[in-house]
């Protein structure tokens, strides 16, 4: 298999499926010196794993990560200070499955004849064949999108020293659509919607808060410590803070269960994508990531433009669309509506409007930039379908399945604003390349 792979100056190789031993995100182009904890990578993750709330599936991953290779494992010389900082080689990280026991085994391989329409399991079946990884669809399930979160979040990291921010919301659900608000407010709330599920997350308070995993445990050890939370996870879950909606309202200012900036729109979010499930259906959105402090300049002509560098990002699963600024809504527009105009302040060049989305020609222009993703609806759904039996190619039905997500665009937006940033950092390090070489 080609194609998990991505980046030039800082790449990024993933690995793993649904049901192996688990997932991995191999890093190069981490700079020395970066402290990096389990404990902060897993602070994204979470915002992405299922079992969390009403519109997520009821499956029980916890996705935690254990960092294998890239940091120094003591003081390089005495009293240096460098232990557990990033070394310049390779960071690894590991993220095994836990949650795949033999009765969710037997119900895939109970299916596995019969293609779930909207699924890759019927192309994938025919270009692998019969040692296709067809147990809770491999590699083409949603799970391997922990590996673009844990390695996005260093790219993050990173990204933030050098004072640019990238960030991500849910802008609809369910045809329920926030309105637009401004960009500075809408980061805010992001921050205080990361703070809430990082304080009511069951295994972040557990497994880091209380030291039972920290950067001074070996790998071994942080393997036992897996194997005894494997066994524990019922019990990890039932001791998750609790605290009604009204609660988590009053106290964070943000809704308890989707990440859309203005408390209105998300409850109609909530509920719409409610009444759809009701039906055995399942509901689409769209998801928005903004860039913030982005130097003039990043991406490159023709093949490597910034915007078709995004444009990556349909390979997302079920993510069927990429827009950057105005998007498909330039079609309706004449040239004067759609060209963002400029004048000067104080020496500062000032845009008019952003309907280009931060980038003109393929290159930043040092405005925020703007990216939608549409996220289709979840293909596994609660009613009975029409499909075909992939050995006799007989037509057939395929029987409702209930352990689903009801909507997935809930859990893909930590994974847009991560694969954001892994486009960004990597054009950042092209960029200041070609800067230093430049002569004018």
């Amino acid at each position: 298999m080609i194609g998990c792979h991505y980046g030039r100056m800082f790449q990024v190789t993933v690995a793993g499926g649904s049901y192996q031993e688990g997932l991995t995100s191999v890093v190069q182009g981490v700079r020395p010196g970066l402290s990096l904890t389990e404990q902060e990578i897993y602070g994204d993750l979470l915002l992405r794993k299922p079992g969390t709330d009403e519109l997520s599936s009821p499956r029980k991953e916890p996705d935690l990560p254990i960092l294998y290779t890239g940091l120094n494992a003591a003081d390089t010389v005495e009293n240096a200070g460098n232990k557990n900082l990033t070394n310049g080689t390779p960071v690894t990280i590991l993220i095994p499955n836990l949650d795949r026991h033999f009765i969710h085994i037997k119900q895939y391989q109970d299916t596995n004849r019969t293609p779930r329409p909207g699924h890759a399991s019927y192309a994938s079946f025919r270009k692998y064949g019969p040692c296709d990884d067809a147990i809770g669809a491999g590699i083409f399930s949603g799970r391997y999108t922990s590996t673009i979160v844990a390695a996005g979040y260093i790219a993050k990291k990173m990204l933030k020293e050098r004072g640019i921010e990238v960030f991500s919301f849910i802008k609809e659900a369910a045809g329920v659509r926030c309105p637009e608000m401004d960009s500075k407010a809408i980061f805010d709330y992001t921050e205080k919607y990361k703070q809430m599920r990082h304080d009511l997350d069951p295994f972040y308070q557990e497994v880091y808060v209380k030291g039972r995993v920290n950067p001074e445990i070996r790998f071994l050890e942080k393997a036992a410590v897996f194997a005894r939370i494997e066994q524990e996870i019922d019990a990890i879950r039932s001791r998750a803070p609790q605290m009604s909606h009204a609660e988590i309202m009053d106290r964070y200012g943000v809704h308890p269960v989707i990440n859309c900036p203005d408390l209105k729109a998300a409850q109609d979010m909530v509920e719409a994508c409610n009444q759809i499930t009701r039906t055995g259906d399942s509901s689409g959105g769209m998801v928005e990531v903004v860039v913030k402090g982005v130097p003039v300049g990043l991406g490159e002509p023709v093949f490597h433009k910034l915007d078709g560098e995004l444009g990556q990002m349909l390979g997302i699963g079920a993510v069927k669309g990429v827009e950057v600024g105005a998007g498909f809504s330039v079609k309706d527009k004449t040239g004067y509506q759609n060209n963002d105009q400029m004048h000067s302040e104080n020496g500062q060049v000032v845009f008019d409007s952003n309907n280009a989305g931060g980038i003109t020609g393929g290159l930043s222009t040092g405005q925020d930039i703007i990216v939608r993703l549409a996220v289709k609806p979840t293909p596994t759904i609660d009613r009975p379908q029409t499909t075909i039996d992939k050995y006799t190619l007989q037509t057939t039905k395929l029987a409702a399945i209930t352990r689903r997500d009801p909507t997935i665009v809930g859990r893909i937006w930590p994974v847009a604003e991560n694969f954001t940033a892994l486009v960004i950092l990597d054009n950042l390090m092209a960029h200041y390349g070609y800067q230093a070489f430049r002569k004018d």
